[in-house]
């Protein structure tokens, strides 16, 4: 099997290894992380997900040995197509790339994440990269447009001046300079991401969830809004879970827990 999981508590990990192809993605690969990524948003004791390419890379982008043999095809890509009256999207050539999961999902990248590897990502809420790998449009050089995200989200990230010229060049933008421009959240040494990653997922996963899965749908809901209107949508969000959680929470303060930031006993 292309794609395992596995489960430390509250965390989920999810592993692609197909290293012959250096994690590029097939269709059987896509269908299974899109199995897996649902499995893990209806598991009630699943709180954070990590997506580790094994092998040293974390995904080389959609297979063009696969992609090849589509030649002379009249709609190769038709199973792909969002369905014209609505409704859910197919998944994406990529696997995950349209899913709108209720739960975070970390990246740990090792070695390249480029073309389609790097819009899944771009999917990804937070990226945690080794100190060599790196990100890039390298389908530039085949002809072969970003389909999975990559012109929608990496300009949010880092800018629409800068997601041009990497989109454009289609240059090998490395670990550094992604944490420098916001296309990455952290740097680890190289053979540290996964570790990190799962460490982080553990980290968030102490929180209250109801709260945290709020939060987290609002960053997402309020994108591109007016501020007015941003703001609304984050009220209505918010205040449901304020009833459950939140008053709670407060009393545990009120009590004495967590006074001067500390989070040790939550």
């Amino acid at each position: 099997m292309t794609v395992r999981v596995q489960k430390d508590g509250p965390v989920t990990t999810v592993v692609h290894h197909r290293p012959e192809a250096r994690n590029a993605m097939d269709p059987a690969s896509a269908d299974a992380l899109v199995e897996a990524f649902l499995a893990f948003n209806a598991d009630p004791d699943a709180s954070v997900a990590v997506l580790f390419g094994e092998g040293g890379a974390f995904c080389a982008g959609w297979d063009l040995k696969y992609g090849a043999s589509l030649e002379g095809r009249s709609d190769p890509l038709r199973d792909l197509d969002f369905p014209k009256g609505g409704g859910a999207p197919p998944r994406g050539p990529l696997g995950p790339t349209r899913l709108d999961l209720d739960k975070p999902v970390i990246a740990a990248i090792a070695g390249p994440a480029v073309a389609g590897g790097m819009e899944l990502a771009l999917w990804c809420d937070v990226r945690i990269m080794e100190a060599d790998a790196y990100l890039g449009v390298y389908c530039r050089r085949w002809g072969i447009p970003l389909l999975d995200g990559g012109t929608v989200r990496l300009p949010r990230l880092v800018g629409q001046g800068r997601a041009m010229e990497i989109i454009l060049t289609g240059r090998k933008v490395p670990a550094e300079e992604c944490l420098r421009i916001g296309a990455c959240e952290k740097v680890v040494a190289v053979g540290g991401a996964r570790r990190e990653a799962e460490a982080l997922a553990h980290e968030i996963a102490r929180f209250p969830q109801a709260c945290m899965r709020a939060d987290r749908r609002s960053v997402y809901l309020q994108h591109g809004l007016p501020v007015r209107e941003a703001m609304k949508k984050e009220w209505e969000n918010g205040v449901p879970v304020l009833a459950t959680e939140g008053v709670g929470g407060a009393g545990r303060f009120a009590g004495g827990v967590g006074r001067h930031g500390d989070f040790s006993k939550l």
